[in-house]
């Protein structure tokens, strides 16, 4: 091993932490293209198969446009492994360093990532408009090189991180299938489920989340068969989960996880902590190394990799098309779970922070600043537009965090159908049937792709809460999937519980077969 010590200048790993957030804003890792080709390949659900098309054709249109895959541009995470023999030269800690480049990303003019970083978690929640800090973790190797794991992790699945301290006899493989089986879809699958097993609580989380980012490899590990607990665990996890019919954005079908990771580490005799972490569609990361010579470069993947899905693969001959300035309740009555629409015309937008002011304004008995009667109001918050674009990135955000507010938007405002991302709760689910608002789902994971159907975009309320403001956008065949139709029938519910029956059934024939 080469000990001798190496210089490192602190403005190198800023400017890489800048290019490499840049870069996995708008390129997916090729393996994870590569596996959810195989996915589409092999989807038989024509939901699930529409769902991961848009997911397909949104990559390869974000990687040649070079903006963001999904409007969430993520909570940055930094794992850092630090040579001891690398001397830093810098006048501010490694945080900062990479906080400046965390601030140089996502306020690039070329390419502007949204800030939702929010200070002050417990009271007013002023996003930093910066999207700092990150969340960094150091660890001292031998060494004269810094390697960096840099990850932008969102929201949606985020929120869905769950863990638990097991009995050392129990299960751990049944404690994570039961688990996902009670995530919705929240959390943007086809993607991946890391599992950290051991250590203490937060050592478990750790590991969970830094194994996530490792190559995508369970087609081959299932080829060669696992050499050690932890393959087993992976392959039977894999397998588990992905008969559980969750299927892409949750509509069913055979796909729900590309890859599961599983690290261990040594735990006390009286535990066994289990964290679970997801990761969504977007799969946002990229590791380098700096050894003194200058920032890290970075070249494009082989775009030939990305399958040439259009959007003619995407319709099908029972597409709905949906012209929203003639909307009527007799209309929205007659929409089905599981068809495609195709929205034209003009809807209004509004995500949680926009509700929590509506309601505010409604309980005080005050005039709301937009009249929602007979409109349809989309959970989103976009991004920046730039080089005239009419809007950025403008994917759906987890509607299940309006569930809280929707009997009460449904009664006072006269609004005629919701869309978002993911399933709705119970209560949400009664108060559609009560005043018969269906609610539609556009696809998480296909913000370039629905940006394009908006021909315009204008703040009308609330300019002050940036992308959470309240927008009017006129669209033009923007697709979404009815997911909650008037009579409280969903396909989050009935589309996994139909392919994991046709599973089952298939794998019993395929045993008598044997």
């Amino acid at each position: 091993m080469d000990r001798r010590t190496r210089t490192i200048a602190g403005k190198d790993i800023t400017r890489s932490v800048a290019d490499a957030l840049q870069y996995i804003s708008y390129y997916h890792p090729p393996d994870y293209i590569r596996s959810l080709s195989q996915a589409y390949a092999g989807e038989q659900s024509p939901a699930a198969k529409n769902a991961i098309g848009q997911i397909l054709l949104n990559s390869r249109m974000a990687a040649f446009g070079r903006r963001p895959i999904c409007q969430d541009t993520g909570l940055v995470v930094v794992f850092a492994k630090v040579g001891m023999d690398a001397r830093i030269k810098s006048t501010v800690g490694f945080a900062d360093l990479v906080n400046r480049g965390v601030r140089q990303a996502y306020l690039d003019p070329d390419n502007p990532l949204r800030p939702s970083i929010v200070s002050d978690p417990l009271g007013r929640r002023v996003n930093t408009r910066d999207n700092t800090p990150a969340v960094v973790h150091v660890d001292l190797v031998p060494g004269n090189q810094i390697e960096i794991t840099i990850a932008a992790k969102g929201g949606g699945s985020e929120n869905k991180a769950r863990f638990t301290t097991l009995n050392p006899s129990a299960s751990v493989a049944d404690w994570v299938v039961d688990t996902v089986s009670t995530l919705g879809s929240g959390w943007c699958p086809p993607g991946l489920i890391s599992v950290g097993i051991g250590g203490s609580a937060e050592k478990a989380m750790l590991l969970a989340k830094e194994a996530m980012n490792e190559p995508i490899d369970i087609s081959e590990l299932t080829a060669r068969g696992p050499s050690n607990a932890e393959e087993a665990l992976r392959i039977e996890l894999y397998e588990r989960i992905n008969g559980l019919g969750i299927g892409a954005q949750g509509l069913g079908g055979l796909t729900t996880v590309v890859d599961v990771k599983v690290a261990s580490y040594p735990t006390h005799a009286a535990s066994k902590p289990v964290a679970l972490i997801p990761q969504c569609a977007a799969n946002r990361h990229l590791s380098f190394t700096l050894d003194g010579t200058g920032p890290v470069q970075l070249q494009p993947p082989d775009l030939s990799e990305w399958p040439q899905v259009g959007n003619k693969d995407l319709l099908t001959a029972n597409v709905r098309r949906v012209n929203l300035d003639a909307l009527t309740k007799e209309e929205t009555a007659s929409w089905r779970c599981g068809e495609t629409l195709l929205l034209s015309g003009k809807m209004l937008t509004g995500r949680d922070a926009a509700h929590m002011r509506m309601i505010d304004l409604i309980n005080a008995g005050e005039p709301l600043p937009v009249d929602l009667r007979g409109r349809l109001i989309y959970y989103v918050g976009p991004v920046r537009p730039v080089r005239g674009e009419v809007v950025g990135p403008a994917g759906p955000t987890t509607s299940s965090r309006m569930d809280s507010f929707t009997e009460k938007m449904l009664a006072e405002t006269g609004l005629y159908a919701m869309v978002g991302k993911a399933e709705r709760g119970p209560t949400a689910i009664a108060s559609i049937v009560r005043y018969k608002t269906p609610y539609l789902i556009a696809v998480g994971g296909a913000a370039y792709l629905i940006a394009k159907s908006i021909k315009t975009a204008r703040i009308v309320a609330f300019e002050d809460l940036g992308m959470e403001a309240i927008y009017e956008f006129e669209v033009q065949d923007m697709p979404v999937i009815m997911a909650v139709d008037v009579e409280g029938n969903s396909i989050h519910s009935s589309g996994p519980l139909e392919w994991r029956k046709r599973m089952a059934a298939d794998m019993i024939a395929r045993n008598i077969g044997v």
